[in-house]
Parts: structure tokens; sequence; C-alpha cells
């Protein structure tokens, strides 16, 4: 038994290859997230295709994504947030980290997948990077030339800024 590549640590045969083969369908905007990272790792083109909301299908794009996601090896998901998206709920929000490799360099694709409920299933509708963080600092900015700040009376950039 080999463990589901969505992260749940459930068997693949219990937890999104029955939603992939078509046996069930997601409960869950979440579920439905969760099986499609898991196509993306297995190579379940036409699913990801079928679970795409029917205005947003071209067969360019299927054959886009394919081509795009053959080159990468999916190593983990992590889901972030979710808001509604339950078994019913018309609507349902993901925010997620898919973590790849592609030609030995690390990636990672943060999103925030909308997701609609249509007779009874989940499509995916949309995704849009989430809005960056600004940092702020906590407190005074100190400058390469000012004291530094352990009172030993050197310069910082001399000191602990070295």
């Amino acid at each position: 038994m080999a463990l589901c590549p969505c992260g749940s640590e459930k068997d693949y045969s219990d937890c999104c290859e029955p939603l992939i083969k078509g046996d069930r369908a997601a409960e869950t905007a979440e579920a439905l997230m969760r099986s499609r990272y898991t196509a993306h790792a297995k190579k379940e083109f036409d699913y990801i295709f079928e679970t795409t909301h029917p205005s947003n299908r071209q067969n360019g794009d299927r054959k886009g994504t394919a081509a795009w996601s053959r080159k990468l090896d999916w190593q983990r998901l992590e889901v972030r947030h979710s808001e509604k998206g339950g078994p019913d709920d018309s609507v349902g929000t993901v925010e997620f980290l898919a973590r790849y490799r592609k030609d030995s360099k690390a990636f990672d694709h943060h999103e925030i997948a909308e997701f609609v409920r249509e007779d009874g299933r989940w499509y995916f509708k949309d995704g849009q990077a989430p809005q960056p963080v600004q940092a702020v600092r906590q407190g005074p900015k100190i400058g390469r030339n000012d004291p530094c700040t352990c009172g030993s009376g050197k310069k910082y950039k001399k000191c602990c800024g070295a």
C-alpha cells in the first residue's frame, strides 16, 4: 500500500484514487483540490481537465497543462486554509502550497483556489496568488554606521552586524 501524494496520510486506494478513477465524487472543495494535486503527481491529466469548471475548459489548456506538469516532480502538498467548500456549500476556497522540482531546482506554487459546486459536483473555477504580506519591523532601524546595540562602543557593522 502506498500513501496518497495529497498528504492525507491515507493509502492512495482509500483517498484520492477513487475520485480520480471516477468511482466517487469529491465531497468537499478541499478533497477535490487534494485529488487534483494527486492527479498532477500521478500524471492523470484527464481528471484535471474534467474537474475544471466547463466555462474554463479549453483543449489547448489540456495539452499545455499536461506538458507543463509532465516536466515536474511533485514533492509535497500543504493545505494552509480552507473556507466554506463543505458538503452543503456551493462555493469554497482553498489556500495551498504545492512543492515541486524541475531540473533539480525546488519551486513552490502558492495559490488560493476557488471552487464551485454544480449539480452535486465540485469544480475548480479559478486560482490566484495570495497577496504578499508586508513585513513590519518591530524595533528601530539600525544603520551600519550606528553604534552597536550590544553596548560595545563599536559601529554595528564592525560588531554584531559583521
